[in-house]
């Protein structure tokens, strides 16, 4: 993938402010593409934008093609004449600075069930909204996706009568995927098949607006992939030969990464593990659906835990820690060169940070995918270290830190002494505003692409941390206080990506003919 000299900032949608506790993809939205364009930035990166489960985490969602109906914008609904003003009069007073997503959950249920109520009004013809084609895009839609649609809108169905429970728990022919017990379930929950069918729709709806938006106004949004599914997932229940599972449904191994900067003990993720000789057979397949999937949503993706494609950590199911396991081969370049004659050039990111081997860096390179760097890393070593600007290639994308670090105010203060003074020396800075000083010398690296957490542009300290791996609770809640984006912080954003070449050509270019004639109306001395 070429890149050209760009910069921009990574923070999740649930992160934007709203009036409904969780950020959506209504108007804040599109303020959020008018910060990014005025700043000069042209990269937004989000998380897995899936329909998120226990945990409330993006890289655990109930399918790896949906989108999560929890970002869906009461105020567009409402707008476009599928809630009314009645529909909001009971609405909460939500923290502005959190999400607390157990209040939250149940209140965007009640409105999109409210919202689907009035879509069949529609479909009955007792209701009219200004779109007199949505029946027509929403058949389109269905007849588009039917490739998961179905199955996961009976996935979701069947989960809610069942009260949450995990697939693997539900009665043995509906767990076990019976023609019959199918036939007979969609036959007496038809409604509530049609109600997840409609949450998507509308889900693809918004967010294919936001970013045609994004793509007027210049803006490249980068997507993740994450390697592994949800074991809770349409994705295994569907496809149970694709995954390593014993005959009751039951993971036999599952994966994780051994102990590394992150965590002593590692981190156990639990993910059912593929049979990378079955998708081989089918060529990919899955996977090629599956990319196909999340580039209908971005223009980039990055591709999370890179190097378990070329091996993985594979641990017993059972096990409390990912201490105990081993190294697995994985699908190696194999798997690369299928999806690159099937879908063409890979608009991939590699994440390839924690212990690579020459092998993952090979794999990497061979199919000219830039890697990453993170400069909160770059401190515990020396000037040789491979995290610090001065050694990055040009082909790379760096970060003062990811949605699994702390912030980089959170990471100085928390760091050892020795870190610290590094850290000053190597930014010739007292430390005062070690954010931005951060932001600065990151922006004048070689790197192709920069980005930063937004929480870094706002000097937000540890409090306002997106994630801490290998915890299953109280991650994912930060939201961005709706007066964050002001004029102050777009002229100081901009000014950055102005001095380190790393606005648009097309503003770069305005701005030099400004100079030019503004250089030919002076008078010359003799």
């Amino acid at each position: 993938m070429d890149l050209n000299r760009a910069a921009g900032i990574l923070m999740h949608p649930t992160s934007l402010p709203s009036p409904d506790g969780i950020g959506d993809l209504g108007p804040e939205a599109f303020r959020w593409i008018d910060f990014l364009y005025r700043s000069g930035c042209q990269l937004w990166q989000v998380l897995p934008l899936g329909p998120t489960g226990y945990g409330d985490s993006p890289y655990q969602c109930f399918s790896a093609f949906a989108g999560n109906p929890y970002l869906i914008s009461a105020t567009t609904l409402l707008d476009q004449g599928l809630l009314s003003k009645a529909d909001l009069v009971d609405r909460p007073n939500f923290p502005m600075e959190k999400v607390n997503y157990g209040p939250v959950i149940d209140w965007k249920m009640t409105l999109l069930r409210r919202s689907f109520k009035h879509f069949q009004s529609i479909q009955e013809g007792t209701h009219s909204i200004s779109d007199p084609e949505i029946l027509e895009k929403y058949q389109t839609f269905k007849n588009d996706n039917k490739i998961w649609l179905e199955s996961f809108a009976t996935f979701m169905a069947i989960k809610d009568q069942q009260s949450g429970a995990p697939w693997n728990e539900w009665p043995d022919a509906l767990r076990k995927r019976q023609t019959k017990a199918l036939t007979l379930f969609k036959k007496e929950h038809q409604e509530a098949i049609e109600f997840q069918t409609y949450l998507q729709f509308i889900f693809y709806r918004q967010w294919g607006a936001l970013r045609e938006y994004a793509h007027k106004k210049g803006i490249r949004i980068i997507g993740d992939i994450p390697i592994f599914v949800a074991y809770d997932s349409a994705d295994v229940w569907v496809n149970k030969d694709l995954f390593y599972l014993d005959d009751q449904g039951l993971p036999e191994v599952v994966a994780g990464v051994p102990p590394d900067y992150f965590s002593e003990t590692g981190q156990l993720w639990g993910n059912p593990l593929y049979k990378w000789d079955v998708h081989k057979e089918s060529g990919y397949q899955w996977w090629l659906d599956r990319m196909q999937a999340v580039l209908s949503q971005v223009d980039i993706v990055r591709l999370d835990h890179f190097r378990g494609f070329e091996a993985y950590w594979e641990i017993p199911y059972g096990n409390k820690t990912a201490v105990e396991g081993r190294w697995v081969k994985g699908p190696e370049n194999n798997f690369f060169k299928v999806v690159k004659e099937k879908l063409g050039e890979l608009p991939i990111i590699a994440e390839d940070l924690g212990v690579i081997t020459e092998p993952v860096k090979q794999m990497r390179d061979a199919f000219n995918l830039p890697g990453m760097k993170i400069l909160q890393f770059a401190f515990a070593s020396d000037p040789d270290d491979d995290f610090l600007p001065h050694n990055y290639p040009v082909k790379c994308v760096a970060y003062t830190g990811t949605h699994d670090n702390n912030t980089t105010l959170g990471w100085y203060q928390a760091a050892p002494d020795r870190e610290q003074d590094f850290c000053r020396r190597y930014l010739a800075r007292s430390g005062q505003d070690i954010s931005w000083s951060m932001i600065r010398v990151l922006w004048r690296s070689t790197a192709d692409w920069v980005l930063a957490p937004m929480q870094d542009f706002l000097s937000l300290g540890e409090w306002a941390r997106m994630n801490y791996p290998g915890t299953a609770s109280g991650n994912w809640s930060w939201r961005m206080h709706p007066d964050s984006l002001s004029e102050g912080l777009t002229d100081r954003l901009h000014e950055t990506n102005y001095l380190f070449a790393r606005l648009p050509e097309k503003e770069k270019s305005a701005i030099r003919k400004t100079m030019l004639a503004e250089t030919e109306g002076q008078v010359m001395p003799h």
